[in-house]
């Protein structure tokens, strides 16, 4: 497991997967390990994926300053690490709350990336969210669904802030409910730093218009990936981001939740390849 040391000192680890051209890739979770990623759906049997642990999370270290979980402040670690990484240019994958964190990189870095892939993204770096509404008419879709009827009341309570996060409503999360989608789900407690989630999106960590206006400079193609299934966001929300990038696509998966990879990983590597591998 190969790491390397932080501005600050802490000292942050990342993992190698698979073989071919490198693809640096972001965690979601908030602040969840990148053990969740797996090998993206056999990505990298195509890619050498470099999957980088947050501070906090997997077997990166816990830093002495927690308020550096927060979203920009992470965004010298990805610096560093690309520095480490002897990559003068990056391909760059990011999955959804990861997403900011990319989106708040290439708008500082803009002549260090190469490509940007976003899957699921959070857009919350450009001013822009899910809402509860999008994401109620989402599950909507999942209504001939055997577990629904008992899931969609609490998600609608969890959605409204009259209830807690209930496990019975995580179907929604996932296009397929099946035993890989409950065993992802099962690793989400041991993989996740609930105190650095809560942080990392802590009050100043985004300026969605000087975000914009940065991303004016960005001249590497960007994909923002969606499910067709998902909440978070939905694919017109994929598409009103897609706005903020000079030269943006989008790509919506059919069936899929907010891990595509999972829910038919032939398609979305053959689709993401698509994107990684045009001239």
């Amino acid at each position: 497991m190969p790491t390397f040391t932080a501005a600050d000192g802490t000292r942050l680890a990342y993992h190698l997967r698979g073989a071919g051209a490198p693809l640096a890739v972001l965690p979601g979770g908030p602040m969840r390990a990148s053990a969740y990623l797996g090998d993206l759906g056999g990505l990298a049997a195509h890619r050498r994926l470099a999957l980088l642990d947050l501070r906090g999370t997997g077997d990166s270290a816990v830093p002495a300053d927690p308020a550096t979980y927060r979203c920009d402040r992470l965004v010298d670690d990805v610096e560093a690490w690309r520095d480490h990484l002897g990559l003068e240019r990056m391909d760059l994958l990011a999955h959804s709350a990861g997403a900011c964190l990319a989106v708040l990189y290439a708008a500082r870095h803009p002549e260090r990336v190469r490509r940007l892939l976003l899957i699921t993204p959070n857009p919350s770096a450009l001013g822009l969210r899910a809402t509860p509404g999008e994401r109620l008419a989402a599950a909507r879709l999942r209504a001939h669904e055997p577990w629904f009827a008992e899931a969609f009341p609490a998600f609608e309570a969890w959605l409204a802030g009259e209830a807690g996060f209930d496990e019975v409503f995580v179907p929604f999360f996932y296009g397929r409910w099946d035993d890989t989608a409950r065993r992802h789900d099962a690793a989400t407690d041991e993989q996740s730093n609930d105190e650095a989630g809560e942080r990392y999106f802590a009050e100043g960590a985004f300026t969605p218009e000087a975000t914009r206006t940065a991303l004016t400079a960005l001249t590497a193609p960007v994909l923002l990936y969606a499910g067709g299934l998902d909440g978070g966001p939905r694919p017109d929300l994929a598409r009103r981001a897609a706005e903020a990038f000079p030269a943006a696509e989008v790509a919506v998966q059919p069936g899929a939740g907010h891990y595509p990879w999972l829910d038919d990983p032939e398609h979305f590597v053959r689709r993401a390849l698509a994107f990684l591998d045009q001239p």
